[in-house]
């Protein structure tokens, strides 16, 4: 039994022992058939695989200012630094190691000198081509750094120094969020929004081909002569200007600030070439801050329920389809509050009986509605077709991708209800994007035209402009002159005797219409709103228009009136500000005189020839000999009397080692002239030189010190008397606007007594509200004066009073939510 068991064991392990070595004999075999009859093919796949070619991306081209010059996006190269060390000759190497360790260790700073040491002479002696390439560091640098790092040790070879620096481009934006959303961006799966992703087949030029070997650490580009170079990217140039971008984004963020509201956009075009100034979009973020996250402008995000702007439109219809109706018809709105079309219509105010005029300055919603469903109940269709006539329904096919699509119902649709005609006509019911409605009061203001927006002007290659675009007409004609003359007179009076007249200006005019809409939210309307102003300006002669939105104001302030006009107004400011056309009538205004010109004794001569140029004034700043220093030839400060400069060349300023003659020169120039001559400046004072402690043309050294003595050149000049408080207004005046000078002519007293500046009269100050009055409150100034009557004696006649007292500005009471605009 023993026997069997023992021979049954040994048999198992000889079967075993057998299969083991089969399974080996086999193993062996395949791996000699696989090295020497296959080895071939093998080899072949794993270079095909190792060494391939891929694509190198063009260097995107360039966004640029409606100026050519402002860059808005552009990208900058940025390297990555390998080594192959093959290329490096073991003398050189071992000469340069040390130093490059120590230069690595302290650039990069993520390892110690020995450490990097210890890599380079690992890869050095690497047998294998493939181990040899080294990826020194994953940090990108930029061009500057790029130099330095290939003037240290070995680097600085060359083509036997054996750096590599990998192009890597990086967007960069110089004016950094300055219409950010509307520059917008590409990410990697080539999805995005804005000017980068519209023109992306542009901008993105037409990538390379480069053969690459596979290495540990990266791809290795292999130099083999068949590079197919890229193609750079198109630049694009856009009708933005950033000072006006600038202005709207700031004006924008102060009242979303001001008001806490969720977000806001305002849009400035011009109203002749339908090219857009300025796109401003912010919205809150969960940080409570405002940033550029959705372009509120034009896409989904923005398209809301218009509200009273749209009472624009229905007057139009009206007027259109009835020129009967004039503008001092009287309507009756009751008590601000009546059945109209089948629902109850309210206005913020009773108005009683009121014009036409005035139906549409004060927003009346019972006035608009009435009229809508006197003329238009019994053919809602027409009114429907009226609204399509002016473009209103169809989307404008804007220049960049994302348009939102706007909805405006008709009889036909399915929720057409016998309340839409008169709900339609203020505002609900239908949804627009801002750009949209300004392209509407744009037509208005363009008497009649109604053009396309255009956001980009040209592409061009360098300088080679390749493609030019204008804005198209998409409506000749949208109504009647003597509609439009109408809706023109409505639209002033808006902001003369209004809901706006609190943006009056004092120097130029402007047209609009306010808006207040409830939000519809969870299939109610709700008392949260959606403010705007859209307008144009000058009023007279149309610039401009302009839109602003400011969505959810929540601290009191609800109107349109309140929240978005002041931000239009702000808007117009700067814009006005910077037209040198539209100040002219300003300038004409104010009393001729000769004014002082800017002082003008010694300094650099092309600086001067400059200054001249740009102030109009006649020099004769070409020195015979083409000195670059030169000084007046009058002796007086000023060219008051011959408004024309004289130069002369500084003759001191080209003699070496001799001092020069600083006076006249302003701080600046005088420490360029004598620092850059290695002498020490020691200076007390302000204004330009007077005295120098070494006399003009005495001998110098290097470290010499001198001492210069400055002065001011001429007197300051006396106060301005304050002008005088606009009163038609609320908000700041734009002091841009104001003439710098103000003439006066004190009077003298002929007694020789001494008496005190008399204090500000006392003013007062009246609350402004729409229908009532309040008695006038004295102001908390000091009592300085009283009646005519009063036996007290007056201040002198020539005392010139310059303070006055700060006017209380009136504060309107947070009331019930908004029922017109």
């Amino acid at each position: 039994m023993k026997g069997s068991v023992k021979k049954s064991i040994v048999t198992r392990v000889r079967l075993a022992f057998l299969g083991v070595a089969i399974f080996s004999s086999a193993i062996a075999w395949k791996i000699s058939h696989i090295q020497y009859q296959e080895g071939a093919k093998w080899r072949a796949l794993e270079q095909e695989r190792r060494i391939s070619y891929q694509s190198v991306p063009a260097t995107r081209g360039n966004i640029f200012a409606s100026d050519g010059k402002s860059i808005m996006a552009t990208s900058l190269p940025f390297f990555r630094v390998a080594w192959d060390p093959g290329v490096v000759d073991d003398l050189a190497f071992r000469k340069g190691v040390d130093s490059l360790a120590w230069h690595l260790a302290h650039f990069f700073g993520d390892r110690s000198k020995e450490e990097y040491k210890r890599r380079l002479i690992t890869a050095h002696n690497a047998k294998d081509p493939a181990v040899r390439y080294l990826r020194l560091n994953s940090r990108q640098i930029n061009f500057q750094e790029k130099k330095e790092l290939a003037s240290w040790p070995i680097f600085r070879a060359k083509r036997r120094g054996g750096v590599i620096f990998e192009k890597v481009d990086k967007r960069f934006r110089p004016f950094g969020g300055l219409a950010q959303r509307t520059v917008g961006f590409v990410n990697e799966d080539r999805n995005g929004a804005g000017l980068e992703f519209t023109f992306q087949s542009k901008l993105a030029g037409k990538s390379g081909e480069a053969l690459y070997e596979r290495v540990p650490g990266g791809m290795k580009p292999v130099y083999d002569g068949t590079e197919i170079k890229p193609q750079p990217g198109y630049d694009i140039k856009t009708t933005l200007d950033i000072n006006l971008q600038d202005g709207a984004e700031d004006a924008l963020y102060k009242a979303l600030v001001a008001n806490d509201a969720q977000y806001g956009c305002a849009i400035l075009m011009e109203v002749r070439t339908g090219e857009i100034k300025a796109v401003a979009n912010l919205g809150k973020a969960s940080d409570g801050t405002y940033k550029e996250d959705y372009n509120y402008a034009f896409a989904d995000q923005g398209r809301t329920e218009p509200g009273s702007t749209f009472k624009l439109a229905s007057m139009m219809a009206l007027f259109e389809a009835h020129p009967e109706v004039q503008l001092d018809d009287m309507v009756d709105t009751g008590n601000g509050r009546m059945l109209v079309g089948g629902a109850v219509k309210t206005d913020s105010h009773g108005y009683g009986r009121i014009t036409v005029q005035q139906v549409f300055e004060k927003s009346s919603n019972i006035g608009v509605a009435k009229l809508t469903n006197q003329y238009f109940n019994g053919n809602p269709m027409e009114y429907a077709n009226l609204i399509k006539r002016f473009g209103l329904p169809k989307p404008l096919g804007f220049q960049m991708a994302g348009e939102a699509l706007p909805y405006i119902k008709d009889p036909k649709d399915r929720t057409w209800s016998r309340t839409s005609l008169t709900t339609m006509s203020i505002g609900y019911e239908l949804k627009l994007a801002p750009l949209q409605t300004l392209a509407f009061y744009n037509a208005v203001a363009n008497g009649g035209v109604k053009v396309q927006p255009i956001i980009v002007k040209e592409i061009k290659q360098a300088d080679q402009v390749l493609e030019q675009f204008e804005a198209p007409v998409l409506n000749q004609k949208i109504c009647s002159d003597e509609t439009l003359r109408k809706l023109r007179a409505m639209m002033e009076g808006v902001v003369v005797a209004g809901t706006a007249r609190a943006i009056r200006p004092k120097d130029y005019s402007i047209a609009g219409k306010t808006g207040t809409a409830w939000k519809f939210k969870n299939g109610r309307y709700t008392k949260t709103y959606s403010t705007s102003f859209c307008g144009y300006f000058p009023a007279e002669q149309p610039k401009y228009s302009c839109i602003v939105v400011i969505d959810s104001p929540s601290k009191g302030r609800i109107y349109g009136g309140d929240v978005a006009a002041p931000v239009f107004r702000e808007i117009a400011d700067k814009c006005m500000a910077r037209d040198q056309a539209s100040q002219r009538p300003m300038l004409a205004r104010v009393p001729a005189r000769r004014t002082p010109v800017p002082l003008v004794r010694a300094g650099v001569q092309d600086e001067i020839a400059l200054v001249c140029q740009r102030i109009g004034l006649p020099a004769q700043t070409q020195a015979t000999g083409g000195e670059e220093w030169v000084r007046a030839t009058r002796a007086a400060d000023t060219a008051t009397v011959t408004r024309a400069v004289e130069v002369a060349p500084n003759a001191t300023v080209t003699r070496a080692g001799r001092m020069p003659d600083a006076h006249g020169l302003t701080l600046r120039d005088a420490l360029f002239l004598l620092e850059n001559r290695g002498l020490q400046v020691r200076t007390s004072g302000t204004g330009r030189v007077r005295m120098q402690s070494v006399a003009p043309g005495e001998p110098i050294k290097r470290g010499t010190v001198v001492s210069l003595a400055l002065a001011p050149t001429a007197a300051l000049a006396a106060a301005p008397m304050a002008l005088p408080e606009p009163t038609h207004t609320e908000i700041a005046e734009n002091t841009l606007l104001v003439p710098a000078e103000h003439e006066s002519r004190p009077v003298r007293s002929t007694k020789p007594t001494t008496t005190k500046p008399a204090r500000p009269a006392e003013k007062l100050t009246k609350a402004k509200d729409n229908s009532t009055r309040t008695k006038p409150t004295k102001s908390t100034a000091p009592r300085s004066e009283k009646k005519p009557n009063s036996p007290k004696k007056a201040a002198p006649a020539d005392i010139r009073t310059t303070q006055r007292p700060a006017a209380k500005p009136a504060v309107a009471k947070a009331g019930r939510a908004p029922k017109s605009a």
